[in-house]
């Protein structure tokens, strides 16, 4: 596993990626009133998905959504 996390202090974000090279198996708890998530329905038991590669967290909104984007 390897782990990298970048930010910008001036700006006032940042992110961190979790990397599982060999795969993992993984789930989601997405709660609140305003959840702003990207791909996790994938991680429901119905789909195909059995193994996930990465992992990021990014800040709220849809800046923090978009830099999954590249």
């Amino acid at each position: 596993m390897q782990i990298g996390q970048v930010e910008n202090q001036k700006a006032g974000t940042g992110c961190t990626v979790i990397i599982c090279k060999d795969g993992a198996t993984a789930g989601v708890d997405v709660r609140g009133g305003g959840p702003a998530t990207r791909e996790t329905d994938l991680l429901n038991p119905i789909n195909m998905v059995q193994q996930i590669n990465a992992v990021m967290l990014s800040g709220g909104s849809a800046f923090g959504l978009d830099a999954a984007s590249g």
